[in-house]
C-alpha cells in the first residue's frame, strides 16, 4: 500500500522521484528532499511485514521543522496493536532471516551502504530541515552510517567464533555465535540516520530481526532509513518500522513477551526505566544515556588547537550530542586567556536555518529543549557562575520562527553546581579553573556519567596519565569530546550505561548469543574433569 498523500503533493512526489520500495518492482530513488518542505504536509505510514499501513486507529501527529516550524509529513501516531502486528511480522520473518547465509545478510548490508551513498545528499537536505543540523554535520550523520553498513556487511564473511584444542583426545572445542530473534530498537533524533545504522545494521547481520520505533521529532529520517533497506533487498518483516510516541510505542515494544532485545539511546531516566520494565521477562537490554563530558587544557597546551577543538565540541549540533563538551577544565596560569579567546570565538558563531551555506549553528529540536536549555541560564547564574557570553534565546533576523539558542559560556564555575554536573543537552559550556593535573582529573571524574573526555597537552608522560586516569568510555589526546569511528566500541561507564558498547567487534557481542559446541569422536564415552584412570 502506498502512503495517503494529496493530489498535489503526489505529482510532486512523483517528479521528484521519491517512492516507496515495491517488494515486486524496486525502485532506484533520486529525491530531492531540499523541495520537501515546499510540497505541504504528507501523510506516511507504518512498515509491516513488507507494506506500508496506516496505524490500527487512524491517529497522526506532525512532524515539523525546529528550523521554521514548517510542517514536513504526518505520521501514525501508532499503539500497542500497531506493535504487536509488527513483532509477529518480526517474529516469523526470524525463522527464514537467521537462516540466510551470514555473507548473504552481509551482501543486502553492503547494498544499503551503495544507496546511503547515492543519497547522501538528499538525506543530509532533510536532515537539515527535520532535525536541524547544518549540512556538513548532517552529511557527517550519514556518512557514519555509511561506514557502519560497509563495516556490518564485511563481517556478514567473519561473524568469528573461537576453537580451543580439548583436555581429552579425539575430542574437538568450538563456540559460534547464534541469533536471538526480534530486536526493539528505539533511537532518539540528534543522530537520526547515524544510531539507526549503530544498532539495526549489527543486529541484521547476527540474523535478528527488527521493530523500528525512530524518535517521534524526525520520523521522516526514520522512515527513509527503512525505505532504503528495503530497496537494498531485506526481504519483509525483516525490519518494521512503528512510528509513534516512547509511552505508547516505546513501552509496547520493552514489554511485549517476544521481543527478547532491547536496545535504547535516550536519557539517564528512560533507561533505567526500560530496566526495570525488562527485567521479569531477562531480557537482553543495551543502554546508551547522558554524557557531561570536559575538555582538560593544560598549561603546556596548543591553545590554538583546543580553542577550536571546544568551539566544535561544545557547539556542534548546537550542544546536542551525548559526547558534546559541556564542560572545560582549565589550568589557572591559561584560564584568562582560554576563555577570552573562547567568547570571541563564540560570539562570531551564525545562527540560522541548518541548509544554509554561512550558519555555524542551527536550532534546537524543539520548544522543550529550548526552555530547559535556557532554565539552565538561569539555574548558572543563581548559583553565582559569571555568564560571558549568550545566554538568550535568539528571536533576530528571523529566528523567532524556529528554536535558537545563542552560544552560552559560563565562567568562575565551581565544579559542584547544577550547569557543571547535569546534562544540560544544548550550547552551554561551563569553565572550571584548576591548579594542576591531578585537580583536573578529578574534577573530570567528579560526575556521574563517563562517556567521552578529553585533554590537550604537549606532554607525553601527562598523555599517558590522563588515558590510564580518566573515567570514561572514551578519551581524547589533542581533540575535542566528538568525532567517533565506526570500528571502535563506542559507550561509556558509570551512568552513562549499563556495559554493553555500540560499533566495532563489542556490538556484535550484545546482539549474539554464544554456543560452545564439543565433537567428541573416540567411539567411547569421556567425562571432562572426571579422572576415570585405575
Amino acid at each position: 500500500m502506498r502512503p495517503h498523500v494529496s493530489r498535489e503533493a503526489a505529482s510532486a512526489i512523483g517528479l521528484l522521484g521519491f517512492q516507496r520500495p515495491d517488494a515486486n518492482a524496486p525502485t532506484v530513488t533520486a529525491t530531492k528532499i531540499a523541495a520537501v518542505a515546499l510540497l505541504g504536509a504528507k501523510t506516511f505510514q507504518n512498515y509491516i511485514a513488507g507494506e506500508w499501513v496506516d496505524a490500527k486507529d487512524g491517529a497522526t501527529f506532525e512532524s515539523t521543522s525546529p528550523a521554521n516550524g514548517a510542517t514536513l509529513g504526518v505520521f501514525p501516531k501508532s499503539t500497542a496493536t500497531d506493535v504487536d502486528r509488527a513483532v509477529a511480522a518480526a517474529k516469523e520473518a526470524f525463522e527464514e532471516w537467521c537462516l540466510v547465509p551470514a555473507p548473504k545478510r552481509g551482501e543486502i548490508i553492503f547494498g544499503f551502504a551503495q544507496l546511503l551513498t547515492a543519497q547522501k545528499e538528499d538525506i543530509a537536505q532533510l536532515m537539515a530541515r527535520e532535525m536541524g543540523k547544518v549540512l556538513p554535520e548532517a552529511r557527517g550523520d550519514v556518512q557514519e552510517a555509511i561506514d557502519m553498513a560497509y563495516y556490518m556487511g564485511g563481517e556478514g564473511r567473519r561473524l568469528f567464533g573461537q576453537t580451543t584444542p580439548s583436555e581429552l583426545r579425539d575430542k574437538f572445542n568450538m563456540s559460534v555465535r547464534m541469533p536471538i530473534g526480534v530486536v526493539g530498537v528505539i533511537t532518539p533524533w540528534n543522530f537520526p540516520i547515524a544510531i539507526p545504522s549503530w544498532k539495526i545494521l549489527p543486529a541484521l547481520v547476527c540474523g535478528n530481526t527488527v521493530v523500528f520505533k525512530p524518535a517521534t521529532d524526525t520520523p521522516f529520517l526514520g522512515e527513509r532509513f527503512v525505505e532504503l533497506l528495503a530497496e537494498a533487498g531485506v526481504p519483509p518483516g525483516v525490519v518494521n518500522v512503528v512510528h509513534g510516541g516512547g509511552a505508547e510505542v516505546g513501552n509496547a515494544i520493552v514489554q511485549h513477551p517476544d521481543v527478547p532485545v532491547i536496545t535504547l539511546t535516550g536519557s539517564r531516566e528512560t533507561g533505567v526505566a526500560v530496566t526495570k520494565t525488562g527485567a521479569d521477562r531477562l531480557k537482553h537490554i543495551h543502554l546508551e544515556l547522558g554524557g557531561k563530558n570536559a575538555i582538560i587544557v593544560l598549561d603546556d597546551a596548543d591553545l590554538d588547537l583546543a580553542v577550536e577543538g571546544i568551539i566544535w565540541s561544545a557547539f556542534g549540533t548546537s550542544g546536542q550530542r551525548c559526547t558534546a563538551a559541556s564542560r572545560v577544565i582549565a589550568h589557572e596560569s591559561v584560564y584568562d586567556t582560554l576563555v577570552s579567546r573562547l567568547v570571541r570565538e563564540a560570539e562570531q558563531l551564525r545562527l540560522g536555518v541548518g541548509w544554509e551555506d554561512d550558519t555555524d549553528v542551527g536550532p534546537v529540536i524543539n520548544k522543550s529543549a529550548l526552555e530547559k536549555i535556557h532554565s539552565y541560564t538561569e539555574i548558572g547564574k543563581q548559583e553565582g557562575a559569571q555568564l560571558l557570553t549568550g545566554g538568550e534565546v535568539a528571536s533576530s533576523n528571523g529566528l523567532d520562527k524556529g528554536f535558537y539558542y545563542r552560544p552560552t559560556i559560563f565562567g568562575e564555575v565551581d565544579p559542584q553546581m547544577r550547569i557543571a554536573q547535569e546534562e544540560i543537552f544544548g550550547p552551554t559550556v561551563a569553565v572550571i579553573k584548576v591548579r594542576e593535573l591531578d585537580e583536573a582529573i578529578s574534577v573530570s571524574n567528579g560526575i556521574k556519567y563517563g562517556l567521552s573526555s578529553s585533554i590537550f597537552t604537549r606532554d607525553v608522560n601527562t598523555a599517558f596519565r590522563a588515558m590510564r586516569d580518566l573515567k570514561a568510555g572514551i578519551t581524547y589526546i589533542n581533540a575535542g569530546t566528538i568525532g567517533a569511528e565506526v570500528h571502535l566500541p563506542f559507550g561509556g561507564v558509570k551512568d552513562t550505561g549499563n556495559g554493553h558498547r555500540e560499533a566495532g567487534q563489542a556490538a556484535l557481542d550484545f546482539f549474539t548469543e554464544w554456543k560452545s559446541i564439543y565433537v567428541d569422536y573416540s567411539g567411547k564415552l569421556q567425562k571432562a574433569q572426571i579422572d576415570t584412570a585405575e
